[in-house]
């Protein structure tokens, strides 16, 4: 039998946007996958000011709704203790284990793969995506043969550095992220100030 091709989409989605929900969809065609699942982190041990994790999970259950080809895990939000990606994959291949996985993250992200937790068992579960903004070089990290590809995305100008920022400053952020992320931003008043935080 075959297997099953899966993207997995790891990331804080703090919040969730575009740049995002586009790198997956070129993911999805350039792999040829048939769902892309989108696993926002619980505690991702390299970043120290993050919105809770509930409403990063919900903002991301908000941005996927009504695509069938894109799918939502709790296995970091759920896990307790540090994110790492190598147990995002453990848990991801048990519950699939007929597939083949694909993890997508950003480009930067995999040219540190050397200070990843397990780095070296990484390889044998995934294979890695990079996505990058167009005219952004990075050297690949040292991997076994073609176990890592870069692909650009346009949209990835988008940052959610920024639209925190923006919503701080009482900027628009329209056209950057869907509206019911907005609004949820809105109604849970998340960014204009460190409440929500963690």
């Amino acid at each position: 039998m075959s297997k099953i091709r899966l993207g997995v989409m790891g990331g804080t989605f703090d919040p969730i946007h575009f740049g995002h929900l586009v790198a997956a969809s070129e993911a999805a065609s350039a792999f040829h996958l048939a769902k892309v699942i989108f696993v926002p982190t619980g505690e991702p041990w390299q970043k120290q000011t993050i919105t809770d994790s509930e409403h990063r999970y919900r903002m991301t259950q908000l941005a996927i709704a009504g695509n069938e080809h894109f799918d939502i895990s709790r296995v970091d939000v759920d896990r307790p203790g540090p994110t790492y990606t190598v147990d995002t994959l453990r848990d991801i291949a048990a519950e699939h284990p007929n597939a083949e996985l694909f993890f997508i993250t950003g480009a930067d992200s995999i040219s540190q793969i050397g200070t990843w937790k397990d780095a070296e068992q990484i390889w044998p579960l995934a294979h890695l995506v990079g996505v990058t903004r167009p005219g952004h070089s990075l050297e690949v990290p040292k991997s076994p043969h073609g176990a890592v590809s870069l692909l650009e995305i346009p949209a990835l100008a988008i940052s959610s550095t920024d639209i925190r920022a923006r919503v701080k400053a009482g900027k628009p952020i329209d056209y950057l992220l869907p509206e019911a992320v907005i609004d949820y931003i809105q109604q849970n008043d998340l960014y204009r100030s460190d409440q929500g935080t963690k």
